[in-house]
């Protein structure tokens, strides 16, 4: 054969063989691309579900921390009435010996609530945070009990001091960037909803052939676990809006009840500051009226003490030592956190406290 035909056949064969290797090793990238596109598309869909999940709970947090807000406020007003009212009573006649039939500690507990809800929206309302609601709702109730223990309440606090302790309360740096609305599920959820760095555009031409698809297929393993905790997180944060609902739904149902009391008390206090202008001693027509303020306080107090069982009951688990609730540095109070370093919902204990709340508000309404 002649040589010039050898060399030929041969270049020829090394020609279809790269080409082949070409071939081989498109299919190969080919592949490795479609195990990976198949993976991401999963991840998505399930990440985009976890985002809806993420919002709506979101929404509920912060109307729930929002109607919270609006009854500690609610709180501050009815105990500056009643004391006005009670005080103006105890003067003279027959109510100078008069005393509240409701436990002293039930009324550090509701005054308790009440300094730390005006001092959180007072700070707030100057420092200018979005998602504070939704923040009130997660810390809220825990921090009125932290105050409430130690008695320093955060509305004795003024200026940066009142700001910065009452942006602690309710959640830290997140708040202080933004707010719980912003920070999401990340803040609730911890790493469980970090999602994964996926280099894929870096793999693809970093790989050849076969290593191609050996590293697309671990990946793809990394992205399906990831989308199990995607759809985890998903779950959790299902659970965290049916948890806000319904604790909306209850505190609006005892709330009603309380501002009848609340709203007595404002006509009552109507109606005192008018008879002035008709020439008659206000004193001496509240004397006339005080059975009514008497009832309209002692059953205030009692639902509103109802209510304070139910919101210092804390949505998520606090870190307990016996009974007493673990604080960092800063004297806030620990939440438990899983494996995952997610929030626990205190799902049984609240339960418990509306358990509770139909059994007291039952006994109140009866009397």
């Amino acid at each position: 054969m002649p040589i010039p035909l050898i060399i030929g056949a041969a270049g020829i064969a090394a020609a279809a063989a790269a080409i082949k290797k070409s071939i081989d090793g498109y299919t190969s990238h080919a592949e490795a691309s479609d195990i990976l596109d198949s993976a991401k598309k999963q991840y998505n869909e399930e990440f985009t579900k976890f985002q809806g999940a993420e919002k709506s709970a979101m929404t509920a947090l912060d109307q729930l921390g929002a109607l919270e807000l609006k009854i500690g406020s609610s709180f501050h007003e009815f105990g500056s009435l009643a004391d006005e009212l009670m005080g103006r009573l105890q003067k003279q006649g027959k109510f100078q010996d008069l005393k509240l039939n409701i436990p002293k500690h039930k009324l550090q507990q509701i005054e308790s609530y009440s300094a730390t809800a005006v001092g959180v929206l007072g700070s707030i309302a100057g420092a200018g945070v979005a998602g504070a609601s939704a923040g009130f709702a997660v810390y809220g109730g825990v921090m009125s009990l932290a105050a409430a223990s130690t008695g320093t309440a955060i509305s004795t606090l003024s200026g940066a001091a009142a700001t910065n302790a009452t942006l602690a309360a309710i959640g830290g740096g997140s708040l202080a960037s933004g707010g719980l609305g912003i920070a999401g599920g990340t803040a609730l959820l911890g790493g469980a909803v970090v999602a994964p760095i996926l280099a894929v555009a870096a793999w693809a031409y970093a790989k050849h052939g076969e290593e191609a698809v050996s590293a697309a297929k671990v990946t793809r393993k990394e992205m399906m676990d990831a989308t199990i905790k995607t759809i985890q997180a998903r779950g959790s944060m299902e659970k965290v809006e049916h948890w806000a609902k319904k604790l909306d739904i209850k505190i609006s149902s005892i709330n009603q009840v309380f501002l009848q009391h609340l709203d007595a008390l404002k006509k009552i206090n109507a109606y005192v500051q008018s008879v002035v202008d008709l020439g008659l001693d206000p004193d001496v027509e509240l004397q006339k009226v005080g059975e009514k303020v008497l009832l309209s306080v002692q059953n205030g107090y009692a639902i509103a003490a109802i209510l304070v069982d139910v919101l210092t009951t804390p949505l998520f688990k606090v870190q307990k030592n016996g009974e007493a609730v673990l604080r960092d540095t800063s004297g806030n109070p620990l939440l438990e956190k899983d494996a995952d370093g997610s929030m626990i919902l205190n799902d049984v204990e609240l339960d418990q406290a509306m358990t509770r709340s139909d059994a007291a508000l039952a006994a109140a309404q009866a009397t």
